[in-house]
């Protein structure tokens, strides 16, 4: 990502809350969820975006992978991921390695997420679906979610992932309107990210949908409001909201520390409007262990006729 040396971001403060402290990775499920990644050549977004939650999450046997390479050609600067140009090169043995992980996991539930793929004419959408199809073709009670780029919000780049074996169709919202264009690439925006949650639900009602907002960017309360009451316009199901943590001092600064307590206090304000399930706290994130605990029991109740309406 290109920096204006000039005038870099403000360094990181010197010390984070107490509440942002992890543990880190290690254990035999850590070894194993690792060296099987490195094995079959895939990519997780819990190494790639540095994500705070990956020594619990491996431990416990789960990851998330991230489809169609390691290299995104949007630079949102609140992102880790590498941003660069990958020309058009998309690996066609991925689907077989990532079903082949999934099953050697013995996995229940799991998440794909994906880099943004601006230089393939769908956005790498027919991709997405192929890998979602494969692993639930190898695993057939598994549960997929599918955690995606905008694709420009192009219905029918969209359709082709609503039409995979996917259970939950997400996409995030990351900031509120008015910093959108400060957070995130030029090629992001507020309105695609709302049109293409509208097309997911419109394409497939019985799926679940699902986005994310991360705090402490600068946003006001007025301006989370506004974007719950917009998520819920869009008919989304589910909502994750996390504490925005600067990965270098190269991306956008720390503007607040949410506390435990306010994070509390939006999760009540969004139950409140209608969300199925909210996750809400300074170290959740899209793919979150709880969340995905709660889609998979909600799901599989709804299979079998019993509950999956209980928050």
């Amino acid at each position: 990502m290109a920096c204006d040396e000039s005038n870099p971001p403000s360094p990181l403060p010197l010390r984070k809350p107490d509440w942002l402290k992890v543990k880190l990775g290690g254990g035999a499920n850590y070894a194993r969820i690792k060296g099987l990644r490195e094995s079959l050549g895939l990519a997780t977004v819990c190494e790639e975006a540095r994500c705070p939650n990956i020594g619990e999450c491996w431990n416990a046997g789960t990851a998330t992978f991230m489809l169609l390479g390691d290299t995104c050609t949007r630079a949102c600067r609140f992102c880790n991921v590498k941003t660069g140009n990958p020309g058009g090169m998309v690996d066609e043995g991925e689907p077989a390695r990532v079903a082949e992980a999934i099953a050697t996991m013995d996995l229940s539930y799991v998440v794909f997420t994906m880099v943004d793929r601006d230089d393939l004419a769908d956005g790498g959408a027919a991709h997405v679906a192929r890998c979602v199809n494969a692993a639930r073709a190898r695993s057939p009670q598994l549960l997929v979610e599918v955690l995606t780029g905008d694709f420009r919000a192009r219905r029918d780049d969209l359709a082709l992932v609503a039409a995979s074996g996917a259970s939950v169709l997400a996409h995030n919202v990351e900031t509120v309107r008015s910093i959108t264009r400060k957070v995130r690439d030029g090629k992001s925006s507020y309105e695609n990210t709302l049109a293409a949650l509208v097309h997911y639900k419109n394409l497939a009602p019985a799926k679940l949908t699902k986005s994310s907002l991360m705090l402490g960017l600068g946003e006001t309360a007025d301006e989370i409001r506004e974007t719950l009451n917009d998520l819920r316009a869009a008919n989304v199901d589910i909502l994750t909201l996390g504490q925005y943590l600067q990965p270098s001092t190269w991306h956008l600064p720390v503007s607040e520390y949410v506390t435990p307590a306010r994070f509390e206090e939006w999760r009540t304000v969004a139950l409140q409007l209608g969300f199925l399930f909210v996750a809400s706290g300074p170290l959740v994130r899209s793919s979150y262990r709880a969340g995905e605990l709660f889609t998979e029991r909600w799901l599989r109740e709804r299979e079998t006729g019993i509950g999956g309406t209980s928050v």
